[in-house]
Order: C-alpha cells, then structure tokens, then sequence
C-alpha cells in the first residue's frame, strides 16, 4: 500500500471540498454538532454545499502560509491534512494542524500515522495541534500521542489549556534537529 501526501492546488481542491462534509459529521459525533436548517454542517446560514466550499476557498489562495495536503493511497483519495502558518496559526507555532482527516476505509491501518509524518517532515520548526477537550475524542487523543510520541521519540509536550477555539489539549515539539 503506498501512501502520498500531496500539496493541493486550485485544479484539485475538489478533492479536499468533496470529503470536508464527511469530516463534519465525523466531528459532530465529538461535538453533538447537528447540520443547520439546510442540511450543511455549518453554523453559518449556508445553505449548499457550493456555497461551503467557497469559504474554504482561502486554502488555495495563500500559498506559503496555508497547506492543504490530500492523503493519497495507492493513488485515490483517502483524507486531507490542512497546515497553517503564520497569521492564520496560533501564536508561537510555525506550523499548526488545523484539520487532519481520513475516510473510514482507510482507518486502523498505520495510514495516518504514516500521512501525518510525511507532512511534517515537509517542514522544519515548531508545531502545534489541538484535540478536543479531554475524553471527548479519546481516539484522536490517542492517535496524536502516540503518533507524535513515535515521530519525535518521545520528546513533545502534551498539556491541556484555553485556545481562541475552547479548552483543549494541546500537543506541541519542534523538528528542527531531525
């Protein structure tokens, strides 16, 4: 099985925009999220699909401050990586995980643990992710420490704090000296 992390463009972003509502209802079962009045996973009043791909537009449109990366296996979609940067990540990160995502068929097989360490070894500094507050996504909770924990033998820090997003857990380590 061959997995690839490939950095989108404006001529595939269909990729990313076709699998983002599956990763909102995934989230809804973290959050009790329930779609707006028009069947869209959005608190804002969007009332179609197109029009909730329009807003994740800026992905495509900021190239060197924000990464959107499509999972690839065996060469078809499996999921997305968006990384941010700079004025669109939180402060004191170079480099943020600001969505991560695979489709159910391609869970439980090392494919995102393989993913995830391909896009950081794409760049150099200090990253960041959030998981939901604690017990909440024990999964990804999961996921992350112990992906994390592989990627920087150990050393990364792990703490639970206020974000301009909620209370969340918070994962952090710097890669420059890999």
């Amino acid at each position: 099985m061959e997995v690839k992390v490939v950095l989108a463009n404006e001529e595939n972003a269909n990729i990313i925009k076709n699998i983002y509502p599956l990763y909102l209802h995934d989230l809804s079962e973290v959050y009790g999220n329930v779609p707006n009045e028009y069947g869209i996973y959005e608190d804002e009043p969007i009332k179609t699909l197109d029009e909730q791909y329009d807003v994740q537009n800026v992905w495509f449109q900021k190239p060197n401050q924000l990464f959107p990366f499509i999972v690839m296996v065996d060469g078809k979609p499996a999921g997305f990586n968006l990384v941010s940067t700079g004025e669109f990540g939180p402060k004191g990160m170079d480099y943020y995980v600001y969505e991560f995502f695979l489709l159910r068929p391609y869970r439980g097989k090392d494919i995102a643990s393989i993913a995830a360490k391909q896009i950081f070894d794409k760049f150099s500094g200090e990253w960041g992710l959030y998981v939901a507050p604690s017990g909440t996504n024990p999964r990804a909770e999961k996921f992350w420490r112990k992906t994390i924990s592989d990627y920087t033998k150990g050393n990364f820090e792990e703490k639970h704090g206020s974000t301009s997003d909620g209370y969340k857990l918070i994962f952090t380590f710097n890669n420059t000296s890999k």
